[in-house]
């Protein structure tokens, strides 16, 4: 084979690589054992691109989130029972609903790095196909679990004209979103940082599907 059939090849063999990194880092669990039981359901809900964690819409977590309502995202409606929260690249999360929207500018920044956004939104009652996965947790987990989904934005300001509806904001959060910190490993850190057992590194979403079935079966 000549240099430039190797060349070609190599783009092909690191998603290959990369690929069986994200199993290996979804099977290989973190030092945590917490989960699996508990009286707070938090749901894991798999969307086109990543993982979002669908809070309860609780006195204390309505009060928590605070500033999403300010900014306009109607947490207090009586309708609401759910708090959608995602992080993910600026660029790329909030330009993008599903894959169609990709354009190799936006995913190259993604890749390579850009400054992370929190995702806020709300939810109703959940369908039985919504698909949504749920994680049983303690009080002390669940709390744990809120505040460092918090952390991720510790002084949240909203990014302007950004939003995929009238009931959701992006703010500006904290750390960088690349290559090896996605969104779906963001969700390893939060869980991990709740003392939930969970993979240790989960970069795409079959990654955390894996590591929920292995690790938090319901």
């Amino acid at each position: 084979m000549t240099w430039r059939g190797r060349l070609l090849l190599l783009p092909p063999a690191l998603v290959g690589l990369y690929l069986l990194a994200a199993v290996a880092g979804a099977l290989w669990p973190n030092d945590r054992t917490g989960g699996g039981e508990g009286p707070v359901t938090v749901w894991l809900l798999s969307g086109p691109i990543h993982y979002d964690f669908l809070l309860p819409a609780d006195p204390a977590t309505v009060a928590a989130f605070g500033f999403a309502d300010r900014a306009g995202v109607p947490l207090s409606d009586p309708r609401v029972e759910w708090i959608v929260v995602g992080w993910g690249a600026r660029a790329f999360y909030t330009a993008t609903e599903s894959y169609a929207d990709l354009g190799a500018a936006t995913v190259w920044r993604a890749v390579s790095g850009d400054q992370s956004v929190l995702h806020v939104s709300v939810a109703g009652a959940l369908g039985d196909d919504s698909g949504a996965r749920p994680l049983r947790l303690t009080a002390a987990e669940y709390g744990r679990l809120r505040d460092a989904i918090l952390a991720s934005a510790p002084a949240p300001d909203p990014v302007p004209d950004a939003g995929f509806g009238p009931y959701d904001r992006f703010f500006a959060a904290t750390g960088r979103f690349h290559l090896f910190r996605t969104c779906n490993v963001w969700v390893a850190e939060v869980l991990d940082r709740a003392g939930i057992r969970f993979g240790l590194w989960t970069p795409t979403p079959f990654a955390v599907t894996l590591s929920l079935a292995r690790f938090q079966a319901d």
